[in-house]
């Protein structure tokens, strides 16, 4: 886990923590699994990725942990460090669509050995 946000995940926080969107809590650098996400809503099974020249992962990389993501039942918006920076308005506006959405139903709970 970083230290340190980007100045995207900075000014993206500001407007998303203490309940400002909606109503909705989000918590930031939140580990799920194997993988820490920049911000989650648990509300709405919602994922919310800022990628950046600080990203850690390829785009095969990336293909790889939203697949696993959604396989959770989580959904994943992603948006580039530009655009939060350039045009918070119109990411907050992505976002609430978002979480407007009906959340996808949870999968079914994975067996155990036994029997």
């Amino acid at each position: 886990m970083r230290r340190e946000l980007t100045p995207a995940e900075k000014q993206l926080w500001q407007k998303l923590r203490n309940q400002q969107v909606l109503g909705f809590k989000f918590r930031r650098q939140h580990a799920i699994d194997r993988f820490i996400v920049d911000f989650y809503c648990g509300e709405v099974q919602l994922v919310v990725e800022v990628d950046g020249e600080i990203h850690d992962y390829t785009p095969e990389k990336d293909a790889i942990r939203q697949e696993f993501l959604q396989s959770l039942g989580l959904r994943v918006v992603r948006f580039k460090n530009e655009d939060v920076l350039q045009s918070i308005e119109e990411v907050l506006a992505e976002i609430v669509r978002w979480l407007q959405e009906e959340p996808h139903p949870q999968p079914p709970p994975r067996k155990r050995g036994g029997g």
